[in-house]
């Protein structure tokens, strides 16, 4: 109990509920929407907004807020007009992303950023101020989706049928997946742009597998990123491992011991 007093561990477990929060929310939708390659690709491409920010001399996360949800409307709007190509598009955008990152670090002057951290996470190092703009986000990404539950709802299941209803289905398909580029950015700090799409897919999976509805999966999606981000921490910790990496190691981990039991179970159906 010890490590509860450290100011940056409490700045940690609070970064990572905050994250949760999104995880849990826009997660669960871009699993059901069938976008997690769109959200990779949003996640790698997001690099390109950490070495302009450090290129110009600007705070890391606002400037990457702000490359990575253009980035995501510019992938989602192409993807959405030439479907047959959108893989290879989002491939394209995902690299060119990071090599624009990449090459903007090593033009910046006197300054050498430490890769690592961006790559898998940081999350030892979130300051209050950070902590206060992922409140922020929060916020927003939960009252967007309450105000456009429905909607949301309905293109998580049936987009076609949504649309034939009237509702603004490329609309909301845009909302999400700018909702989407607010918690990567957000889980950046915690597991970093390698590791942000199995926090984002492994807490909904397991969540979808006793789920009643929409609301209560994404309730239980959060519920379980939080249990993985804090336990991660604790294991980082306790054996001195890297804080990105053991949260999703707790959360692979979980992954397998649900599929597997669930395996075992249909083997054991099958057998009587």
């Amino acid at each position: 109990m010890d490590i509860l007093t450290l100011p940056f561990m409490q700045n940690a477990i609070a970064a990572s509920l905050l994250a949760s929060i999104a995880c849990g929310i826009v997660g669960t939708l871009i699993v059901l929407n069938r976008l997690v390659f769109l959200a990779g690709g949003v996640a790698h491409a997001a690099y390109g907004g950490v070495g302009l920010a450090f290129f110009w001399g600007l705070p890391v996360l606002p400037c990457t807020l702000g490359f990575t949800l253009g980035s995501s409307v510019a992938m989602s709007t192409i993807a959405r007009k030439y479907k047959e190509k959108a893989d290879t598009v989002i491939g394209v955008l995902w690299a060119a992303g990071m090599a624009f990152g990449i090459i903007l670090i090593d033009l910046t002057p006197g300054y050498n950023v430490d890769l690592m951290s961006f790559l898998f996470g940081s999350i030892l190092t979130v300051s209050a101020s950070d902590l206060w703009l992922m409140f922020g986000m929060d916020i927003f990404i939960l009252g967007t989706t309450i105000l456009a539950y429905p909607g949301l709802l309905s293109i998580s299941f049936d987009a076609e049928y949504a649309e034939s209803r009237g509702l603004p289905a490329s609309i909301l398909h845009t909302v999400l997946v700018c909702m989407a580029a607010l918690s990567i950015v957000m889980i950046i700090r915690v597991v970093g742009l390698i590791l942000v799409i199995a926090l984002l897919t492994i807490p909904p999976f397991i969540a979808e597998r006793k789920a009643r509805n929409l609301a209560w999966m994404m309730g239980t999606a959060v519920f379980w990123s939080m249990v993985f981000c804090t336990l991660g921490l604790g294991l980082a910790y306790w054996f001195n491992l890297t804080s990105g990496a053991s949260i999703i190691a707790v959360a692979s981990a979980t992954f397998f011991a649900v599929v597997g039991i669930e395996q075992f179970h249909n083997y054991r159906a099958s057998k009587t």
